[in-house]
């Protein structure tokens, strides 16, 4: 049955953007079919993160969060609840002062719960709220004394002796697993080590939301930092006596040589965690002091493919459907490495994809996997480089033709031959801004007149980190600070930021939005190309048409209060007047 408060905190959820309406109405269906809380539910469909939960209900409930790998509970409080009690109904004793007893549960809302604790203790019921996963390691860590899975618990009791055993288990694994689609990333209690401890370094990253795991080896200390948010933030490390053994595993789960340690390989690996199949690409590179990895999470169900959540404003959102819905021309995505640029591609694919339209694409390496699209992985050392991949395209029939990246003339002069020739094409550049692209296409040798003839659209954009939600406030910015930024000022001027809190980590940010350039190609714009424009004066006449420069997108997400200052101006540059 759907209590009230459930009903409320599913509200709740809905009014922060967390889950959509309809989200919240599966959810509580199967909530009710299941008999199990709505948080719960909501956790297991993967609709809300562990964290996401927590900060909601206790936001709602009033009630603190805690970590409780952060404590050392005393041995005295452990024992004031039986160790039968506490696994039922999965809580932890945290804290006792005189007769208050301070106990963590994931449900704080569960009264009669908290009734029947104080009877049984005799003691004042504080709760706390705490993740369920970390209330379960804490209980078997506690209560059982197997460590839970924390790096120092986990491996404290291991010997170097143990390590040639653990390398010797790794092999042997391979060969037993080697024919398995997905790798399993649970741990098993008899499992080597370092197979819990790479397992529980990838399951740690994906439940930070994190895009990059990387493992860097120095000469007296091993570093991993996870790259959350766009950013690199430091994690604790393993002991530097497992670098090798954590490296090998790594290789072995990539299929790569793990005799080779003087050349980069690249490879990737496939788990399975929460129910779904999660990609890694990996990548190691030989350092002074070892190998560096860095694992690529590819999460599919982190993929945003609907174009209103990436960050479109009503006005562009509709000026790039309609560029993306013409039978012919070229659009191109533009912007540095991690600006989101194959998300913006895939969501583009996904909005233009029917059953009326063959769809191939060719990319390096193939991100995710879309239903009803064709999809080439390229293959340079065989000779399937993007300007055979597309050469290939079209001589099978093509509607639509998606080029992971545009990188030398060969690919520039046959993805403007195919726009010419009533195929729509869509791919990538690396510039700085919409109207630049023009310019590289020229530079690379394409002629003017065929880049006008063919390019519809460049969008330029970048990713700004979302303030987070939870500890979002208002301030009076000075001045100078919004001159920084190019907003006027005005008297009672109020901006955004966050505090910093447990559900963004103390940054005071979570999640990324993106900052749009649009320029469609217009007959006054290809007059000044064929005339020799320059960047700049394709920039200004295009600003005068209605563009909206990134400088300006990000101000008006500040106004909004999706982003702050010092994020706009750490990846816009002004606009020349």
């Amino acid at each position: 049955m759907v209590t009230a408060m459930e009903r409320r905190l599913g509200e709740m959820l809905v009014k922060d953007n967390i889950i959509s309406k309809e989200d919240l109405d599966v959810a509580l269906s199967k909530q009710e079919s299941d008999n199990a809380s709505l948080g719960r539910v909501l956790v297991e469909m993967g609709l809300a993160s562990e964290w996401e939960m927590a900060a909601a209900i206790g936001k709602q409930l009033n009630v603190p969060f805690i970590t409780l790998s952060h404590y050392e509970i005393d041995r005295q409080v452990i024992e004031s609840i039986p160790e039968e009690i506490v696994r039922k109904y999965k809580i932890v004793p945290v804290d006792k002062t005189g007769d208050t007893l301070t106990v963590a549960l994931s449900d704080p809302s569960n009264i009669y719960l908290q009734d029947e604790l104080r009877l049984l203790t005799k003691c004042k019921i504080i709760p706390v709220i705490s993740f369920e996963s970390d209330i379960m390691e804490a209980i078997n860590h506690y209560y059982s004394g197997n460590g839970g899975s924390n790096f120092e618990e986990m491996l404290k009791d291991i010997t170097d002796q143990d390590m040639e055993v653990m390398q010797d288990d790794i092999v042997e694994f391979q060969t037993e697993d080697s024919t398995m689609e997905d790798e399993d990333l649970s741990v098993d209690a008899d499992d080597a080590p370092v197979i819990q401890l790479v397992n529980l370094i990838i399951s740690e990253a994906i439940k930070a939301g994190s895009s990059d795991i990387h493992i860097e080896p120095y000469e007296k200390t091993l570093r991993l930092r996870y790259r959350i948010d766009g950013v690199l933030q430091e994690m604790t490390p393993p002991p530097k006596k497992f670098q090798n053994a954590i490296i090998s595993r790594i290789k072995i789960l990539s299929e790569l040589d793990i005799a080779e340690k003087r050349l980069p390989q690249d490879g990737r690996f496939k788990v399975r965690i929460n129910n779904r199949n999660i990609d890694f690409r990996v990548s190691t590179c030989p350092i002074s002091n070892g190998e560096k990895v860095v694992i690529r999470i590819l999460d599919q169900g982190n993929l945003m493919l609907n174009l209103e959540d990436l960050g479109f404003d009503a006005r562009i959102l509709t000026t790039f459907n309609e560029q993306i819905h013409k039978p012919w021309g070229m659009v191109l995505i533009t912007g540095p490495t991690g600006s989101g640029k194959s998300t913006t591609l895939y969501s583009a694919l996904s909005t233009i994809n029917d059953n009326r339209k063959n769809i191939s694409t060719i990319e390096d390496p193939v991100e995710y996997q879309l239903r009803g699209i064709n999809q080439v992985q390229a293959k340079p050392e065989i000779g399937l480089t993007f300007a055979a991949g597309l050469r290939s395209f079209l001589r099978q029939d093509p509607d639509i033709i998606m080029v992971g990246e545009i990188r030398d003339l060969e690919t520039a002069e046959i993805a403007v031959r195919a726009a010419l020739t009533g195929h729509l094409v869509l791919s990538t550049l690396h510039t700085n801004d919409a109207p630049s692209t023009i310019n590289r296409l020229t530079d690379m040798g394409v002629e003017p007149f065929l880049v006008t003839a063919s390019l519809i659209m460049v969008v330029a954009q970048r990713l700004v980190r979302r303030i987070c939600s939870n500890c979002k406030e208002e301030y009076s910015p000075t001045v100078e600070i919004l001159n920084s930024i190019g907003i006027e000022a005005k008297d009672g001027q109020k901006l955004f930021r966050g505090e910093g809190c447990h559900i963004c980590r103390g940054t005071g940010y979570k999640g990324r939005v993106a900052l749009y350039e649009i320029m469609t190609i217009t007959d006054h714009l290809r007059e000044m190309v064929i005339d020799g424009a320059t960047t700049i004066q394709l920039k200004q006449a295009a600003i005068q048409e209605g563009m909206e420069s990134l400088r300006m997108a990000g101000i008006n997400k500040i106004i909004e209060g999706a982003t702050t200052v010092e994020e706009v101006l750490a990846i816009t540059v002004a606009d020349n007047k």
